[in-house]
């Protein structure tokens, strides 16, 4: 039964795809009923299809399509469901501090084997570099190929404040790793300062006698657990924030404001899929890693990254799934946060396209040379951004300060923001996933009959 609905849903999919085209391309007049209708019966059958799987992650994708609906048939309505998608987002951000903490301090203190974790430090540190370079490297490659930002022109209608930013240095960027406060960091979501503290912790936690040692750990042990059943409840909410975002940002942004910034939205996307299958595949390859079972292990942290723009709400199922993907717990507890600070490879693509963009627009030559440099200081500017929905556009905004660049085409670009920070976020969520398999994989602690046993919740 699952089969035959969910080929129903394939070829309903392709016959209001061909109609759409059809329409767009004034190809033929197609009544707009039909294409409604098309649309709907798509989701009737998607409804029916993720029923009968029973799957959280066909349910959160079965909601992005009902979103994008709403969006398009219901604007004012999709308006009015963005407080579903920041409760979820809410809900979210609380598990972070406590998860992150707790993780951590097992994984280090759990095992005693301090010289295993700064081991893992600098193989984690090396890989992140490596990957994040060559990401910058595509992002220049495929801006410089499209020409996305010549003849660009500032589109009507775009009134939207910029946010404030001023440039940030390299002791800003050293600053903002070590925390002043815990409890600062925790209320703003400071992902890294959150981490240096939970590892200084776990190490200290280490170095005490056993039966001191034992009880802080019990407790630790036992708010992770926790804390990873308090993820799955809120998992059950995920269709419902998801869909709402989407809507939400379908309803507000519509389909006609890509004209103009089409091209840089291509260039992104294929950019980001290039950098997918020629660097994280050949790597996925190369540690023999089960790619299939790769992919439904982070099909449902990315769906969510997606939607919501941010990646750190896809943190808390990324590690769980992870986890029972094969790697072990105190991997993933030390790789997947710190990545999120340090292997931001979607986020590190789109600044060095958006800036050499930016200079296009403006019609400013710039060589090589300083399009290096510039994509160099976006990589260590925006190091602990991950939680943050489109705080690569502050990032952005500060670059652009510091290397002279106008900010009008900035403002074009936060039109299309939010449709191209589900793309790098997404992969930002992808590039983490595969880093903590590959440093398990180097420690040879992988466990391979988890990665070919594994089953989606």
């Amino acid at each position: 039964m699952k089969r035959k609905v969910g080929f129903a849903s394939f070829v309903i999919f392709t016959v209001m795809a061909v109609l759409h085209v059809l329409q767009l391309n004034n190809w033929a007049e197609i009544p707009a009923n039909l294409l409604t209708g098309s649309r709907w019966l798509l989701i009737v059958a998607l409804v029916i299809y993720a029923i009968l799987k029973r799957s959280l992650t066909t349910w959160i994708l079965t909601s992005m399509v009902v979103g994008v609906e709403i969006g398009l048939d219901f604007p004012s309505v999709a308006q009015n469901l963005q407080v579903l998608s920041k409760v979820f987002l809410r809900l979210v951000k609380t598990i972070i501090a406590p998860i992150l903490f707790s993780t951590l301090v097992v994984g280090i203190a759990g095992h005693s084997n301090l010289k295993q974790v700064g081991r893992m430090g600098w193989k984690s540190l090396l890989y992140f570099e490596v990957v994040t370079t060559l990401a910058l490297f595509i992002g220049l490659v495929a801006i410089n190929i499209s020409q996305a930002g010549i003849g660009i022109e500032l589109p009507a209608g775009f009134d939207q404040d910029l946010p404030d930013a001023k440039p940030s240095s390299w002791q800003d960027t050293i600053l903002h790793i070590f925390p002043e406060n815990i409890v600062k960091s925790v209320y703003n979501g400071d992902v890294l300062p959150i981490v240096v503290f939970s590892v200084i912790f776990g190490i200290s936690l280490a170095t005490i006698d056993i039966k001191l040692r034992k009880p802080m750990l019990e407790w630790c042990e036992g708010l992770a657990q926790t804390m990873f059943k308090f993820t799955n409840i809120i998992m059950y909410f995920a269709p419902f924030g998801v869909g709402a975002a989407i809507a939400v940002t379908v309803g507000h942004l519509g389909l006609g404001i890509l004209t103009n910034l089409l091209g840089l939205l291509l260039t992104l996307y294929v950019a980001l899929a290039a950098f997918i299958l020629l660097v994280l595949l050949p790597v996925a390859l190369i540690i023999k890693l089960p790619v299939r079972n790769f992919v439904k292990a982070i099909s449902e942290p990315v769906s969510i990254a997606f939607a919501t723009t941010s990646s750190e709400s896809a943190l808390p199922k990324a590690m769980e799934n992870m986890e029972a993907f094969g790697v072990p717990q105190k991997i993933v507890s030390f790789v997947l946060p710190t990545g999120y600070t340090f292997n931001l490879d979607g986020t590190t693509l789109y600044l060095s396209l958006a800036s050499v963009f930016v200079a296009q627009a403006a019609g400013i030559d710039l060589s090589i040379g300083e399009q290096i440099i510039m994509g160099l200081t976006l990589m260590l500017t925006s190091k602990g951004v991950a939680g943050v929905p489109r705080a690569s556009l502050v990032i952005l905004l500060g670059t652009a300060a510091s290397f002279g660049l106008p900010l009008w085409p900035i403002m074009a670009v936060l039109g299309i923001d939010e449709l191209m920070d589900m793309a790098r976020t997404s992969v930002n969520v992808i590039g983490n996933c595969l880093a903590s398999c590959v440093i398990a994989r180097w420690e040879n602690e992988f466990d391979d009959t988890k990665a070919l046993a594994f089953v989606p919740d």
